[in-house]
């Protein structure tokens, strides 16, 4: 599965070098060269990491990282020709994952952003399969199966059954589901939230009403439940 790359930079030059080199890497890269214009992708996707600069033209990365961290807990590389101690404890004290000064080579940064998606992750060579019932999901390749056959699922079902297998048995909130499914400063409301759900069921479950392995947990979301 690509993992989805937001680069944050007003300086497009350098943006096309890092997406250029990170696309032949194997991610997915789009670039943003405003905290506007980042908000407003971040408000109508996911993505699995930022590459954020502090300097941008309508605020700074602190104040985006800042606002980022009240709803999403998505890894943030800083990377800024600010390079002052002051500076480099706020940007961990608001929520970065790392600090890279500039200027940086590819090199060490495609070898941050593997590291960190490793620690996020758990990246393996290995493909990622959860079952339950006669259900089978390949997060590596994004096929779902139902007793053996395929099951046709939409781009924001399938995220939202891969969000609750990544924390199978574990309640997942309505808010981490929203901003994982559908971005950090999306609009949704939660009722589509429970309109997909109830799709998820009625395409995984036997008995969509009585759902065995979808639960909904009172007052705090939902929970992909298999017993051990």
């Amino acid at each position: 599965m690509k993992r989805e790359i937001l680069i944050i930079d007003d300086d497009p030059d350098l943006s096309l070098i890092i997406s250029d080199m990170l696309e032949s890497y194997g991610y997915g890269v789009t670039c943003a060269g405003s905290a506007q214009e980042a908000f407003d992708l971040l408000g109508s996707r996911s993505f699995h990491l930022l590459l954020l600069d502090i300097n941008l033209p309508d605020s700074t990365g602190f104040e985006l990282c800042r606002e980022l961290r009240k709803v999403s807990t998505v890894p943030v590389i800083i990377a800024s020709a600010r390079t002052s101690e002051t500076d480099r404890i706020t940007g961990f004290d608001i929520g970065g994952d790392d600090y890279l000064p500039k200027p940086y080579s590819m090199k060490e940064l495609l070898s941050r952003i593997g590291a960190l998606m490793r620690r996020t992750y758990g990246f393996s060579d290995e493909e990622k399969v959860f079952s339950f019932g006669s259900v089978e999901v390949n997060l590596t390749t994004r096929r779902v199966t139902r007793n053996g056959g395929t099951v046709s699922l939409t781009l924001r079902e399938f995220d939202l059954l891969a969000c609750l297998c990544e924390h199978i048995n574990t309640p997942v909130t309505k808010e981490k589901l929203l901003s994982e499914v559908w971005g950090a400063f999306s609009e949704v409301e939660p009722s589509t939230l429970a309109v997909h759900i109830r799709w998820l069921r009625e395409k995984l479950e036997d008995d969509p009403a009585s759902p065995k392995y979808i639960k909904t947990v009172f007052k705090v979301g939902y929970m992909l439940e298999v017993p051990g």
